[in-house]
C-alpha cells in the first residue's frame, strides 16, 4: 500500500508569521487527508528543542505529563522554535480548563489532554481551548500574541488554529467511544496504547487481542465522525503498519530516545569498521 503524505507543500507555510488567512499546517495536512509526524521533547534544554523543531517533524510534542519540563521552560521552547518547521503542542498533566489555559497563553498551538475517558471530559477539553461563545477560555493571551501576532485578532485566529487532541487510554473510554467521538471540536483522537493495555489488565502487551479490538473501535468511531486518529510509534515498521490501519497523527520517538539510538548506531559503525575500544567499567 502506497501512502501519499503530501507534507512538503503544505508544511512549507511559515509558522512564525501568521497572516490573516494562515492555517495551522498540521490542521491543514490532516484536513486534506495527510499524515503528520511529531517529535517528543522531554529534556529541559532549549538547544534540543530547536534541533527537534528543525529536524523534519511537523509538530513538537512538549511533554508536560511525564517529564520535568516546567511552564517557563516550555514557554522558552515555544519562543526558541519560532520560524522553524515544527509547530508547538503541549501535553497537560490533567484534563482541566486551567491547565490548558496556561499552555495556550504561552503560545502552544495545540493542547493534548490525557485520560479523556468520558464525553463530559471531551467537551471540557474543547471548551478549554475555545474563546466564547464557542468555549470557556479566559482572556489574557499577552504572551501568546508575541508568538502568534495574528493581524486580524488573536481570539478569532486561535479558535480556528489551536488544536484539541484528546487521549483515549482507558477501557471506560472505549465503552463510550461513540459518544466521545460525537463531541464537536475534537481535532485528533490519540490512542495511548500502553495505558490502554494496563486498563484492560494486559499491561504492556499492546498487541494483545483485547487491546487491538479496542483500537479498531476507536478507528471506526473516529472514522464515522471524520476525526484523525493518532498513536505512538518508535520505528519505521510500526509507522508503516499504523498508517495502513488508518492512523494519521504519529507521535515519534523522544529526544532522548533518538539520542540513544544515534549513539548506538555510532558505536555500531565503529565496530563494523574494525575500530577497537575498551568497554566502560560498570559503575553499579
Amino acid at each position: 500500500m502506497r501512502v501519499s503524505i503530501g507534507l512538503l507543500a503544505l508544511t512549507s507555510i511559515a509558522a512564525a508569521q501568521p497572516a490573516g488567512d494562515w492555517v495551522n499546517p498540521v490542521k491543514k495536512v490532516l484536513g486534506s487527508g495527510g499524515v503528520v509526524f511529531g517529535g517528543t521533547v522531554t529534556a529541559a534544554n532549549l538547544d534540543t528543542a530547536s534541533v527537534m523543531a528543525n529536524a523534519g517533524f511537523d509538530f513538537l510534542w512538549l511533554e508536560g505529563e511525564h517529564s520535568p519540563l516546567t511552564l517557563e521552560t516550555m514557554r522558552n521552547m515555544i519562543l526558541t522554535t519560532r520560524g522553524l518547521k515544527a509547530v508547538p503542542f503541549t501535553r497537560v498533566p490533567v484534563n482541566e480548563l486551567w491547565t490548558a489555559k496556561r499552555m495556550m497563553d504561552i503560545g502552544s498551538l495545540g493542547v493534548i489532554f490525557p485520560f479523556t475517558s468520558t464525553p463530559e471530559l471531551a467537551r471540557q477539553a474543547v471548551q478549554a481551548c475555545k474563546y466564547p461563545p464557542e468555549g470557556l477560555r479566559g482572556a489574557g493571551p499577552g504572551l501568546a500574541t508575541m508568538r502568534w501576532p495574528a493581524p486580524g485578532g488573536y481570539p478569532q485566529w486561535a479558535n480556528k488554529n489551536i488544536m484539541v487532541i484528546i487521549i483515549i487510554e482507558q477501557k471506560k473510554a472505549i465503552d463510550q467511544i461513540e459518544e466521545i467521538a460525537s463531541v464537536p471540536g475534537i481535532d485528533v483522537m490519540f490512542i495511548g496504547l500502553n495505558d490502554l493495555s494496563y486498563s484492560y489488565g494486559v499491561g504492556g502487551k499492546t498487541d494483545a487481542p483485547v487491546v487491538q479490538e479496542a483500537v479498531k473501535k476507536v478507528l471506526a468511531a473516529a472514522g464515522r465522525h471524520n476525526i484523525p486518529v493518532g498513536g505512538p510509534a518508535g520505528n519505521p515498521a510500526q509507522i508503516k503498519k499504523m498508517i495502513a490501519e488508518g492512523f494519521r497523527f504519529i507521535q515519534g520517538p523522544s529526544d532522548l530516545s533518538l539520542l540513544q539510538t544515534a549513539a548506538r548506531d555510532f558505536f555500531g559503525s565503529l565496530k563494523k569498521e574494525g575500530v577497537e575500544r575498551k568497554e566502560p567499567i560498570p559503575l553499579y
